[in-house]
């Protein structure tokens, strides 16, 4: 059984049932209802890495269906901040509160942000790299009003990562040190930097590196 299918049924048979009896209302309800072989990768930029305290300021999705990346179905969330952004947060990912307040399109608050995030990914496995913590902030903002978490599949690419390196010392003696750092998957990978902590380009890379070991890993890690 592949890490994919072990992640799903995992969810199916442990959590599934149990959130959707505590989903408050019928109309995200959509969310239980499982779109085989179709993905969403996202990424958020916060205000701090307190899942509890800190608040999402961008989030970025990308489809994926079989092994194709739908760049042109891709989602883009930009949320009004009512503190100001610390430096230390700027320092990371470059984002003020100037930025914020100059984009195209603000949200005036996570909720809403966060309503178009489900409608958009509706029933499709989630993707990330390290993906609890993205998880974790969306969960902050909808279990107060819908009464559950995520109840999507969940896949973390450095997770496919780590059994993919394992599969290639699988003959050998010797315990890898894998190194699992976004740069190190992506130079492995062969796939470019576009650059991090941005929220669409955190989701895109992902998006290649995931369709990429998706097909290393069914081809038996072959050259």
């Amino acid at each position: 059984m592949s890490l994919i299918e072990r992640g799903i049924t995992f969810f199916q048979k442990n959590r599934l049932s149990k959130q959707k009896q505590k989903l408050k209302g019928e109309s995200y309800e959509y969310l239980f209802n499982v779109i085989p072989d179709e993905f969403v990768c996202f990424d958020c930029e916060t205000t701090g890495l307190n899942t509890k305290k800190d608040k999402i300021i961008t989030l970025s999705a990308i489809k994926v269906v079989g092994h194709e990346v739908l760049t042109s179905q891709s989602l883009n969330l930009v949320i009004k901040q009512e503190r100001k952004i610390s430096a230390d947060s700027i320092a990371i990912h470059q984002i003020r509160n100037l930025d914020v307040a100059n984009s195209s399109f603000i949200y005036l608050d996570e909720f809403s942000a966060i309503q178009d995030f489900l409608a958009f990914i509706q029933g499709r496995t989630l993707v990330g790299y390290y993906l609890d913590f993205d998880v974790s902030m969306v969960n902050r903002v909808i279990k107060p009003v819908l009464g559950i978490d995520l109840p999507n599949p969940r896949i973390e690419t450095s997770a496919m990562f780590h059994e993919y390196t394992r599969q290639k010392y699988k003959r050998s003696c010797i315990e890898p040190n894998i190194d699992l750092s976004f740069s190190h998957i992506l130079k492995t990978l062969q796939i470019p930097n576009m650059g991090q902590h941005d929220a669409y380009n955190d989701a895109l890379m992902t998006a290649f590196i995931f369709v990429k070991l998706k097909r290393l890993l069914a081809e038996g890690n072959k050259p």
